[in-house]
């Protein structure tokens, strides 16, 4: 046996040792055989550079210095999910799920891990990278720190697809964390809060030698990729296990909503027996060709949802009520608290809604109060506990003046938060503004963080997102924690930012009430700045899905002459204020004030792929069909209900072919 193949036999032999161990449970050689033989390894690869491979288990040890993490788009967005809470929420997503689709609907009901999120990228059965769930769209590249993670194959086995993605999450186990907090608190180290939060940090480590010495674990829940031979959510499970992924056995294939609860209901009392905190279930439609049918909504798919477990809840008691100040003006009113645990973190503050919140439970400065953290990253106050309500306890009167500028605040019919009317002058709303125009969905500024714009707001470089475009790398230099490379990497991102299309131009100038979908949608129809400002209140609300307090929002915008003089200077810095004309060549108006559903496998075009032509053609992809439904474009095994509800509303039904030809 050659010296080559003496190392790529090792390296096989080791990573079976390392699957028996780490994903079968099996051990079929003792730690001390194992480390002699990765030694071994070592010292060949060494010796012989020429041979090094990426994805040898000799690569897991770690030692790789990250300082700066790649952003990365991902291949395929990683939605969140929807959640519920109650039995009565997933009856509700049953019924609209039947509704969509035809046949027998079974479930997979998969545990909701509590970690970090990951996407795996594999390439020919090799690990090419491993991204952070980001925004959902981009995330941070960290593929060395999570080669480091045992569970998470280097190489894969067995028939697996060209290319493809997988998503996990990162988790800590409750005994390897107890044991790390151990260590520390005998090292006269600070203990880490919780799992979760341990898990997520190990992620953004620049050293990847000191992430290999945690005990992480990546459990896989999803496969994504174009020509994956697979028809259903637990098929891909049980492949992804053959492959070599770390898949959970807890998931459970059912055929009723009823068994869903069943699972739900086991897994809330028995959750404290698994190795790793959980904190739900996610339930998923099982048939894949039932998911594409179902699609996704602007924020998740329609095919899952997280059923979160109850929330833990403490009393503490409420020492003050302070007001914070948005980028619209909004005001919100913050509970500050006496320091209490809660779901793993120490928490100080909670969020009160607004004055009709605190009105509604009566809450009062001395208070003892229920927090709860469910769902949301800002813990709320549920309730009072009127029984220890001091004697000396007055009602809380609102704030009636902005508490950055003292400006008299205002609250508009049929709101419920007040507003501080101060729109150009009010400090928070000016860098708010600023600070959502640099956000990574909309101008995506590198170099350029919410606190390097407060620091540009207080030293009178910028008043508003226009200004950026004037800056200077003498200009920012003196900024505090501001060097040379960084000023300049500033000054580059914003030069950049000129080639964002119009659509997150359009979200970035931060019109109330316009978000990413309404954007899109009102870029696509005015196709340019100058078109969106001169329409009307009656021209607004007849765009799809735009109704009168976004048009109302989007008209008091346009009426503003500060606003006019901003958007005149972005235009003047080149910022792009119209769709292309390479992106509008691509559309029409052929399907203008169309509505149409879509059903079935299509075999020239993919599913996306033909949505995607209806909407550039001015057309709207609806999801069921109704008697405005303007045609029905049928693919293969499209379902038998579909076909009878299209003929008995009159429905023109077209194949793909047709739909395609008429389009020419």
């Amino acid at each position: 046996m050659n010296t080559k193949q003496q190392i790529e036999s090792l390296r096989e032999e080791l990573r079976q040792h390392n699957y028996n161990y780490y994903i079968l449970d099996e051990a079929t050689i003792s730690d001390y055989d194992f480390d002699i033989k990765l030694k071994e390894l070592q010292a060949l690869e060494e010796a012989n550079p020429e041979f090094f491979d990426a994805n040898s288990p000799t690569q897991r040890v770690g030692g790789e210095i990250t300082k700066n993490f790649k952003t990365t788009v991902h291949d395929s967005r990683m939605y969140s999910l929807d959640n519920s809470y109650s039995k009565e929420d997933l009856l509700d997503w049953e019924t609209r799920v039947k509704k969509m689709v035809d046949g027998e609907v079974s479930y997979t009901c998969e545990l909701k891990y509590d970690g970090a999120s990951i996407s795996l990228t594999y390439e020919n059965g090799n690990l090419l990278r491993a991204v952070t769930r980001g925004d959902g769209v981009q995330g941070d590249e960290v593929t060395a720190n999570i080669k480091t993670i045992n569970t998470v194959p280097l190489q894969l086995k067995g028939d697996f697809p060209e290319r493809f993605d997988i998503r996990g999450e990162i988790v800590l186990p409750i005994e390897g964390f107890l044991k790390m907090n151990e260590e520390r608190v005998a090292n006269d180290e600070e203990p880490y809060k919780n799992p979760r939060n341990t898990a997520s940090g190990s992620l953004k480590l620049q050293d990847s030698s000191e992430v290999a010495k945690r005990p992480l674990e990546c459990l896989l829940y999803s496969i994504v990729g174009n020509n994956l031979n697979i028809t259903s959510q637990s098929e891909g499970l049980e492949k992804a296990r053959a492959w070599g992924f770390k898949v959970p056995q807890e998931a459970k294939l059912v055929n009723s909503i009823d068994d869903v609860l069943e699972y739900i209901n086991y897994w809330d009392e028995n959750r404290h027996n698994l190795p790793y905190e959980i904190d739900g279930v996610v339930v998923k439609v099982n048939n894949l060709y039932q998911q594409d049918e179902l699609g996704f909504t602007a924020k998740a798919p329609r095919w899952a949802m997280a059923y979160k477990f109850k929330a833990e809840q403490v009393s503490t008691r409420l020492n003050e009520i302070t007001y914070q100040v948005g980028r619209t003006g909004a005001i919100t009113p913050v509970a500050n608290l006496e320091p209490v645990q809660l779901a793993g973190t120490i928490v100080k503050r909670a969020s009160l809604h607004n004055a009709d919140q605190i009105e509604k439970l009566d809450i009062r400065v001395g208070d003892e109060v229920f927090v709860e953290k469910g769902g949301e990253i800002i813990p709320k106050i549920i309730a009072v506990d009127l029984s220890k309500r001091p004697l000396d306890s007055v009602p809380t009167l609102y704030l009636t003046n902005c508490p950055e500028c003292e400006t008299e605040l205002v609250r508009l019919e049929g709101e419920a938060k007040h507003y501080c009317p101060n729109y150009t002058a009010c400090p928070p709303q000016v860098i708010g503004r600023i600070q959502h125009y640099i956000s990574r969905k909309a101008m995506d500024i590198d170099g350029l963080g919410g606190e390097t714009v407060a620091l540009l707001v207080k030293a009178d470089l910028i008043t508003n997102y226009s200004d950026l475009y004037e800056l200077t790398v003498e200009q920012v230099v003196p900024l505090e924690r501001m060097a040379t490379k960084s000023a300049e990497n500033l000054v580059n991102g914003i030069e950049a930012s000129k080639q964002i299309p119009f659509e997150r131009v359009l979200f970035a100038l931060g019109i109330r009430y316009v978000g990413e979908t309404v954007a899109k949608k009102l870029a696509k129809h005015y196709k340019s700045i100058d078109a969106l400002m001169f329409a009307s209140m009656l021209d607004l609300v007849t765009v799809d899905e735009i109704g009168e307090r976004i048009a109302q929002s989007v008209v008091e915008f346009f009426s503003s002459e500060d606003n006019k003089q901003i958007i005149e200077r972005l235009r003047l810095f080149g910022v792009q204020l119209e769709i292309s004309a390479e992106k509008l060549a691509n559309q029409t108006e052929k399907l203008k004030g169309l509505s149409i559903v879509v059903s079935g496998v299509f075999e020239s075009i993919s599913r996306n792929e033909l949505k995607k032509l209806i909407e550039d053609n001015g057309g709207k992809v609806s999801s069921s069909i109704s008697s405005k439904t303007s045609y029905l474009v049928a693919g293969d095994k499209m379902g038998p209900s579909k076909r009878v509800k299209a003929e008995s509303l009159n429905v023109p039904i077209l194949t793909e072919e047709s739909f395609l030809n008429n389009l020419k």
